[in-house]
């Protein structure tokens, strides 16, 4: 590796702590780590992770992921980690569902996700809110493992000078390979964009 000018990227794994917290008592974790659904549009779920770009600093993007498939269905980046920016990354994934009634979204219980305007969409779409436990990732696996892979194989491989460097670089990872190219072993070896236009079509 040496020779070849190789480098490994390590990312650093969470490490647990016993003193977790629990839910606070206004909200609900339904999700309760079932990351199975048995069709499309059941079950979503969002996070926001942090991107550095080197003439603006951090910048941020919100995704969210049908876990049927495990397609991200929206996304949204920004230069501020904002509640507009959470929302507007659901009112992404809503474009193409003609019914939104009852879908359960998961998220954390970052300030974004508890605010009142991400609160207020939600309810006006009828979808039920879910949220992970205090200082538990794990409640969120499964888009925590996305952001991840997404650093692993896209952001740590390059480095972006502008937003829109980095924003161009995000659409062609996110709906020209994640969607649609890359394999996952959870899904037989097909890629979302597949099992999703199976579903659709049964």
């Amino acid at each position: 590796m040496r020779r070849l000018e190789i480098k490994s990227i390590v990312v650093k794994k969470y490490q647990y702590q016993k003193n977790q917290g629990s839910v606070p008592d206004d909200k609900e974790n339904i999700l309760n780590r079932d990351f199975e659904a048995d069709t499309v549009f059941k079950k979503l779920v969002t996070d926001i992770t942090y991107i550095h770009v080197k003439n603006e600093g951090w910048t941020y993007l919100a995704s969210v992921m049908d876990l049927f498939d495990r397609k991200i269905i929206g996304w949204s980046y920004g230069k501020n980690i904002t509640a507009e920016l959470a929302t507007q990354a659901v009112k992404n994934a809503c474009l193409n569902i003609k019914d939104t009634e009852g879908i359960i979204l998961h998220s954390d219980l970052g300030s974004q996700y508890t605010s009142e305007e991400f609160e207020n969409y939600l309810k006006s779409q009828g979808i039920q809110h879910s949220f992970s436990r205090k200082g538990n990732p794990y409640d969120n696996a499964c888009i925590e493992s996305f952001h991840s892979v997404l650093k692993k194989e896209e952001v740590y491989t390059t480095t972006y000078h502008t937003f829109e460097d980095a924003k161009m670089a995000l659409f062609e990872y996110i709906e020209s390979f994640y969607n649609r190219k890359r394999r996952h072993s959870a899904l037989g070896y097909k890629t979302p964009q597949q099992v999703e236009d199976e579903a659709l079509a049964a």
